[in-house]
């Protein structure tokens, strides 16, 4: 099941648009995902230099409209500029890429610290759990302390974006947990 048979299902009296903000290192998985959530082939992703937008629409007036932003270190000071009524993080951490979980931890400390996104919904794909070397999302969730976020909604979703797997979750628990206007 695709994300519009997720969005039909959902019962709304009104049009709404959900941003949504898809962040993370480079090379975590963030255009996988994204193509994925669109039903789009994932044969030919390349690094993303710039950002990639989405929008899918659902015959009940939901549209969301999901923003990924380049995740290489010198895009990243940029990230900011794309803060604005933003109703759910989501950061995507590459699961099999333990060399990099202090840098990607010290990236997401210092979102959920943006004045911005303060309040901000947040999903952590640990993405890449296909692979062996992929630490669980437990240990993730425990190496990034995100237990200690207290100011939002939070979950962590184990995933593998190449093979569709927990990515439908993931987007389940967004869509419940949309920041209220």
């Amino acid at each position: 099941m695709g994300l519009l048979s997720l969005l039909r299902k959902l019962k709304s009296d009104k049009d709404m648009d959900l941003k949504i903000l898809l962040l993370g290192l480079d090379n975590a998985g963030k255009t996988t995902i994204l193509k994925k959530l669109a039903s789009e082939e994932i044969n030919h992703i390349t690094p993303t230099q710039g950002f990639n937008i989405k929008s899918v629409s659902s015959q009940n007036g939901i549209r969301l409209n999901v923003w990924d932003i380049g995740g290489q270190r010198k895009i990243r000071p940029y990230w900011k500029n794309y803060f604005d009524d933003i109703d759910v993080l989501i950061y995507v951490i590459d699961s099999a890429d333990r060399k990099r979980m202090e840098e990607t931890g010290v990236e997401l400390a210092e979102l959920l610290e943006e004045e911005k996104l303060l309040g901000v919904p947040l999903l952590v794909f640990a993405n890449k759990q296909d692979l062996l070397s992929a630490a669980p999302a437990a240990e993730i969730s425990e190496k990034l302390d995100l237990q200690s976020i207290r100011d939002r909604a939070w979950q962590i979703q184990a995933c593998s974006a190449i093979k569709n797997e927990g990515v439908k979750t993931g987007m389940e628990w967004v869509v419940k947990n949309m920041k209220k206007k």
